[in-house]
């Protein structure tokens, strides 16, 4: 198993999607922290250059080591040029961060548009990244691992937003498919992960708020987070915050998993005749 300690460090190279802010940025400072060649990836130009600043500064050796470079990973030849130059670059990799998302919202009859793009940067940027990068980490013989970055709405599926609902839950049974794929994998050295994040105050949930909420964790937060989960060897690492613990988080995805077993109507959660039973099993 690629123990955290072995692919992390000098000379080890991070590649990290939506890093130009939020938890991808977090987890870009944390990979430079510890000596590696960290490779930002976003859509945004400016905020891309940003980012590199704030990375290099946790960087001992910044113009060898860490470089952005303008991608949009939900298409697939740009994602290959991303991995050709960064095999150019620096020969390997050693991290894969598929961490792009978005949200701009979106209803089951509303605009084409919203879908198509959500599901092409939360599920196909993830499966791009993953496609693309991880035959030639598996190839190269030392311990890696991919991180995707799923959510806890692809678990519960909450209603009001069914197509970033549809992405994250396809980046789940994406990711579990993936490691499965791995694990049996003869001679391979990489693992997955599943990054399944809280509440947290970032410019994807910010939704014009300017101060961070009070149960909302900071990228910091879960950044720091995720990266204890790993050291242990989580595949899921389920985040909390600062108003659902995890023994909440447990409960819910119980339930939604009850829909199925008990055969209730579906999102059950949410409907009014289940309201107080849901209730009591919070409470029991």
């Amino acid at each position: 198993m690629a123990e955290l300690q072995s692919v992390m460090g000098k000379d080890k190279v991070a590649v990290v999607t939506g890093a130009a802010s939020g938890i991808g940025l977090a987890a870009a400072r944390i990979f430079a922290d510890h000596g590696m060649c960290v490779v930002l990836v976003d859509n945004d130009r400016d905020k891309l250059a940003e980012a590199e600043k704030q990375v290099a500064a946790h960087s001992a050796d910044p113009a060898s080591d860490i470089v952005s470079i303008e991608t949009d990973v939900s298409d697939l030849v740009a994602v290959e040029a991303l991995e050709r130059t960064v095999m150019e670059r620096f020969g390997r990799v050693h991290l894969l961060m598929n961490n792009a998302g978005i949200q701009p919202g979106s209803s089951l009859f509303g605009p084409r548009a919203n879908w198509d793009r959500v599901l092409g940067v939360n599920l196909i940027g993830v499966i791009n990244g993953t496609r693309v990068f991880g035959p030639g980490m598996i190839a190269h013989g030392e311990p890696a691992m991919i991180i995707n970055t799923g959510s806890k709405q692809g678990l519960t599926t909450p209603p009001g937003d069914p197509a970033y609902n549809v992405a994250k839950t396809g980046v789940k049974a994406f990711t579990e498919a993936l490691e499965h794929e791995l694990r049996t994998t003869a001679g391979c050295q990489v693992r997955a992960h599943l990054l399944i994040p809280g509440f947290v105050f970032t410019p994807l949930a910010a939704r014009g708020r300017t101060e961070k909420p009070d149960a909302a964790w900071t990228p910091e937060q879960t950044a720091d987070f995720m990266m204890k989960s790993l050291a242990k060897g989580d595949f899921y690492i389920l985040c909390p915050d600062n108003d659902v613990d995890r023994a909440t988080d447990e409960k819910r995805v119980a339930w939604a998993a009850g829909d199925i077993i008990e055969n209730r109507p579906p999102l059950s959660r949410w409907h009014p005749d289940y309201a107080e039973k849901f209730k009591q099993h919070l409470e029991s």
